[in-house]
C-alpha cells in the first residue's frame, strides 16, 4: 500500500485521525458515532441545511455540492429513497477510497448514516470495485461490528465486476439492479429516477467520509479550510515518476508543484516534468507552465482541465508521450461499454493507431483521423467515459503533435516507452 501522509491544517485531523494506525481501526478505536448521535438528534431538515451551507463539493469528480444533491432527492416525490456509496474506484492513478475503506471503515458508515438522515432514507448500499476484496470484507466487518449503532439504517455491500464504467453513477445503478453495467439516458436524473426508478443520492466514499467532522464542527469550520473556490480538506493521490507516491490529506488550494515536491518526493535523478495529470487520466494534462495552479475544482477548471478524483500522475522528461497516449488509450478501449458506437470504436480505433505509429507503420492520414476523433464523441455519446478518454487524447495529440509526426517520419522522439 502506498504511504499516507496527514498534512491538514484543520485543528484536528479529518479523514486521516485512525490512517497512522498501522491497521484498520476497530469501533473502539473510532468511538461510538457521536456525530451520528448529534445528527440525529436534529431535524432532517436542519442536518440537511448544515451540510449544504458548508459547501461540501463532492469528491468523486464532478464537484457537485452534496447538500444540493440531496436536497433534489429529499424533495423528489416516490418512495422509499435510497442512498448509494460509490466505491467503484477505478479512475487510474486513484487510490484514495480504498485506503478509508481498509484503513477507517467506520468513517464512512458514519457519514452514510449521517447522509441517510439529512435525505431520509432506511436502505444503503455501498457498491465496492470488484477488485477490493480486502476492502469489501473490512467494510462487512465494520457494519457488523457496529450494527446498533447503525440501525434502523441498512447498509448492504455488492461488489461489482471490475468494470470501470460502474463508476458512471447511472451505470453502477444499472449494475446494483442486476443489469449490463452501461450508462442511462439523462435526465431523468437518480436523484429523481435512481435505484429501481426510485429517489436516490449516489456519493462517492470521501465525500461521505467527510461528513461526521463537519457535523462535529460546523459549517464555518469547514470553510476556513482552502478557499472560495473550494472548501474543506481533499485527499490527494501523487503517483508516476515520483520518489514517493501516496496518499495525501491536505486543503484544496494547495499548488500542484508543492504536492509533487513536498509530499512526490519530486521526480527521480531531477528530471524535469513534461506532464501532469490532475484528476486521473481522464483529466488533460497539464505543462510544466501549469505546475503552480491551485488544487481546486475551479482554478484546475480555468486550465481547461478538471481536478476529478485529484489523482495526480507525473510524467517527466524521458518518456516518450505517444507512448504515455498509448497506454492511456489501450486502458479506454479495453474498459468501454460498447453502448455507444464513437466510444467503442473509436476509442480502439486510436488505440489502434497509435500502436501503428509507434511501430513505424505511420502516415499523415492518422493524424487527421485524431483530429476528427478528438472532437466527435462530445456529440454523440451517453456518459462522460468517451468525452473523458477524448479530452485528454486531445490534449496529449495537440500538445505533443510533434512527437507523434517525429514517429510518423521514422525519427522517433529519442524518449523511452513502456
Amino acid at each position: 500500500m502506498t504511504e499516507f501522509i496527514n498534512h491538514t491544517i484543520a485543528k484536528k485531523p479529518l479523514l486521516s485521525k485512525n490512517f497512522d494506525l498501522g491497521r484498520t481501526a476497530t469501533l473502539g478505536d473510532y468511538g461510538a458515532y457521536e456525530n451520528l448521535k448529534k445528527a440525529r438528534a436534529m431535524e432532517p431538515p436542519d442536518a440537511l441545511a448544515l451540510v449544504k451551507k458548508a459547501t461540501l463539493q463532492g469528491r468523486g469528480g464532478a464537484g457537485f455540492p452534496a447538500g444540493m444533491k440531496w436536497e433534489f432527492a429529499a424533495n423528489a416525490e416516490g418512495s422509499p429513497k435510497y442512498l448509494v456509496c460509490n466505491a467503484d474506484e477505478s479512475e487510474p492513478g486513484t487510490f484514495k477510497d480504498v485506503h478509508i475503506m481498509e484503513l477507517d471503515p467506520h468513517v464512512l458508515l458514519e457519514g452514510m448514516c449521517i447522509a441517510a438522515h439529512a435525505i431520509g432514507c432506511t436502505r444503503g448500499y455501498i457498491y465496492i470495485r470488484g477488485e477490493f476484496a480486502r476492502a469489501a470484507r473490512t467494510v462487512e466487518a465494520a457494519i457488523a461490528e457496529a450494527k446498533d449503532l447503525i440501525a434502523p439504517f441498512e447498509i448492504y455491500v455488492h461488489r461489482g465486476a471490475g468494470a470501470y464504467i460502474c463508476g458512471e453513477e447511472t451505470a453502477l445503478l444499472e449494475s446494483l439492479e442486476g443489469k449490463i453495467g452501461q450508462p442511462r439516458l439523462k435526465p431523468p436524473f437518480p436523484v429523481t429516477h435512481g435505484l429501481w426508478q426510485k429517489p436516490t443520492v449516489v456519493n462517492n466514499v470521501e465525500t461521505l467520509s467527510c461528513l461526521p467532522m463537519i457535523i462535529e464542527n460546523g459549517s464555518h469550520w469547514w470553510q476556513e479550510m482552502g478557499s472560495s473556490a473550494g472548501f474543506g480538506t481533499k485527499l490527494f493521490c501523487i503517483s508516476g515518476d515520483v520518489k514517493t507516491p501516496c496518499v495525501v490529506e491536505t486543503s484544496l488550494g494547495i499548488p500542484l508543484i508543492d504536492l509533487i515536491n513536498e509530499y512526490g518526493g519530486g521526480t527521480y535523478d531531477g528530471r524535469e516534468i513534461q506532464a501532469v495529470f490532475p484528476g486521473g487520466s481522464s483529466a488533460p494534462p497539464l505543462g510544466p507552465e501549469d505546475l503552480d495552479v491551485p488544487m481546486d475544482f475551479k482554478s484546475v477548471g480555468d486550465k481547461k482541465s478538471m481536478l476529478g478524483s485529484a489523482a495526480v500522475i507525473v510524467i517527466d522528461d524521458s518518456r516518450c508521450m505517444v507512448d504515455v497516449a498509448r497506454n492511456i488509450m489501450h486502458f479506454y478501449e479495453h474498459e468501454s461499454c460498447g453502448k455507444c458506437t464513437p466510444c467503442g470504436e473509436g476509442n480502439e480505433s486510436v488505440h489502434g493507431l497509435i500502436k501503428k505509429i509507434l511501430a513505424g507503420e505511420g502516415d499523415e492520414s492518422m493524424l487527421e483521423y485524431f483530429e476528427y476523433m478528438s472532437k466527435r464523441v462530445f456529440d454523440d455519446c451517453f456518459c462522460a467515459f468517451a468525452k473523458g478518454s477524448m479530452w485528454s487524447f486531445g490534449k496529449m495529440f495537440h500538445r505533443w503533435r510533434d512527437d507523434f509526426e517525429q514517429h510518423i517520419r521514422g525519427e522517433g522522439c529519442g524518449r523511452k516507452t513502456l
